[in-house]
């Protein structure tokens, strides 16, 4: 038997560290991460793009396995392929120092065996602005862990981020998470992303009155904020930069003397320190183990004064502050109770900025909502809070919709960002939507807009949305519910648009098999595409045009 001839590595130090480099970058490539395609952003997990059909646990719901028990099956009978669950700081280090992640563990392990990739949410230092998930050591040392101060000198329970224990004790018990996270999980991808923090913003007062932050507020607004604010003027969001203009555009001076004397300033200072520790945080997770991570945002009602909602967060009108201040954060997020869903969304995506909605108000209008964020903004996830609530997940709309996403994420993800795909959401006051893709004008009614429709003379209709995908010349996938959808050409306005063919089917393994050809009634004689309310489908249309 011929001998082989091993290579001495210990000789050659030059391969050595080549080889110990290459499979590093190797171990690095293997981990969630993001990745711009076209205009839009990609969600990569285990190497294939990944759009997260999702659901929120209730704050309380993962506090111990047993309480999880009854509902993993609802997860997967809702068709999830993602949960949102929080991590409770208190619940992992009950002693300082000391570290008990097996609740992490046992969640991964039913996620795995649910086939269910996790989200996790680190209610840290803030959740919903206050401190109520840090560790009785941190609560009971008030001394030690410094609260905010409104302008009464009253303290609440909101950890105030300028204090350096504050920071150094989240900061450490986060880079351990994701490095014992790492430790179990980087091979198998369960844990795709971090959330960090949750809905950070300061109440009562627009920003905190503590000594420390008097003192920070006196002191000249930080050069990385004033390079960043030069670098990206014309890049600014609109609110933020008037803020700035109205002032003379000054590049030196406290606070007060570049942004003026307001709650807007007090907004501003403050966003700027709750982001620079959050980020402080992020980096030190990701120096562990660096899997995309996030902040989300509690948005503010109309007609409400900083400190009337939770001030300083990262909201549209802060965003050019957070992301000078959280570079080591991949993206911010809007969480919904407000109903102008279209407005918030195209304020988050302004700047070209990938969209995650990691909570919806799980209400009915909620799978149509995701379907949407999904078509319009090529948008990376959807996830309604309180996922567990619903009494029979079989029957949820949402399971019906993620069926749909997820026969078509292939296809949806190989067109991503490449001006392709787009979506409608439809209601009573919002009946008609237009569209123009490829080569033709789509308007899209909803399904209501029949006269012999059911339900047509109600006084409320239910929300209908859709995504369109164009696959080749004059090819369209048409998804979703409660849809009509006509069409004409774009170029020769003398031409009529017909339907040359029209098939319902579905997706399996990533093959389209027609279930139906559809025409005559189903087609209105070739005049539209429909989707009836409480259909679910996914229709294959090829158009031509004639004189």
């Amino acid at each position: 038997m011929k001998r082989i001839r091993m290579f001495d590595f210990s000789k050659n130090r030059f391969f050595l560290l080549i080889f110990l480099f290459t499979q590093i970058g190797f171990c690095q490539d293997k981990i969630p991460s993001l990745h711009k395609k076209g205009n839009k952003t990609q969600l990569i997990v285990n190497e294939k793009p990944f759009i997260i059909l999702g659901g929120e646990l209730g704050n309380s719901s993962a506090t111990s396995m047993e309480s999880m028990e009854p509902i993993w099956e609802k997860l997967t009978d809702m068709n999830l392929n993602t949960v949102l669950t929080p991590v409770y700081w208190e619940l992992v280090e009950k002693e300082e120092g000391k570290f008990d992640f097996s609740l992490v563990d046992d969640l991964i392990l039913k996620a795995r065996k649910q086939n269910l990739k996790i989200v996790f949410l680190w209610f840290g230092s803030w959740k919903n602005s206050m401190s109520s998930h840090a560790p009785e050591w941190v609560k009971l040392n008030q001394k030690k862990y410094p609260r905010i101060k409104d302008d009464k000198d009253k303290s609440h329970e909101i950890l105030t981020p300028f204090g350096e224990n504050n920071l150094q004790a989240d900061l450490n018990a986060f880079q351990k998470l994701m490095a014992h996270i790492k430790a179990f999980d980087q091979k198998e991808q369960t844990v795709i992303m971090m959330q960090v923090e949750n809905e950070i913003g300061m109440l009562p007062t627009a920003r905190d009155y503590h000594p420390l932050a008097n003192t920070a507020f006196k002191k000249e607004v930080p050069e990385e904020l004033i390079k960043y604010l030069q670098k990206n003027k014309e890049k600014l969001v609109p609110e933020f930069l008037d803020i700035w203009k109205k002032n003379g555009f000054k590049t030196s001076g406290n606070w007060e003397q570049i942004f003026g004397k307001g709650l807007q300033t007090d907004e501003i200072f403050m966003a700027w320190y709750f982001a620079k520790f959050t980020n402080k945080v992020a980096k030190a997770g990701k120096d562990s183990y660096a899997i995309p991570m996030f902040v989300n945002a509690a948005l503010n009602a109309p007609d409400k004064k900083p400190g009337e909602y939770p001030s300083a967060g990262p909201l549209p009108h802060l965003m050019d502050v957070w992301k000078a201040a959280g570079t080591a954060i991949d993206f911010l997020s809007p969480d919904f109770y407000n109903p102008e869903f279209k407005h918030w969304n195209d304020l988050f995506t302004r700047q070209g900025d990938p969209l995650f909605i990691p909570e919806h108000r799980f209400d009915a209008s909620a799978p149509f909502k995701g379907l949407y964020a999904i078509g319009h903004y090529e948008a990376m996830g959807f996830s309604p809070f309180s996922i567990e609530s619903v009494v029979d997940a079989k029957k949820e709309p949402l399971g019906k919709i993620y069926d749909l996403v997820k026969q078509l994420m292939p296809v949806i993800e190989a067109n991503k960002g490449q001006g392709k795909i787009d979506g409608v959401l439809l209601d009573k006051e919002n009946q008609v939507q237009i569209i123009q893709l490829g080569n033709y004008e789509f308007t899209f009614k909803h399904d209501y807009t029949l006269n012999w429709s059911d339900g047509a003379k109600e006084d409320t209709w239910p929300t209908s949305a859709a995504v369109i995908i164009e696959i080749g010349t004059d090819e369209f996938y048409i998804a979703g519910s409660g849809i009509v959808v006509t069409f004409k050409p774009l170029k020769n306005k003398n031409l009529n648009a017909g339907i040359l063919k029209t098939d319902q089917g579905k997706f399996e393994n990533e093959t389209w098999r027609t279930i139906r050809h559809f025409n005559g009634d189903q087609t209105h004689q070739g005049r539209h595409l429909r989707i009836s309310v409480g259909d679910y489908e996914i229709q294959k249309l090829k158009l031509y045009t004639y004189e």
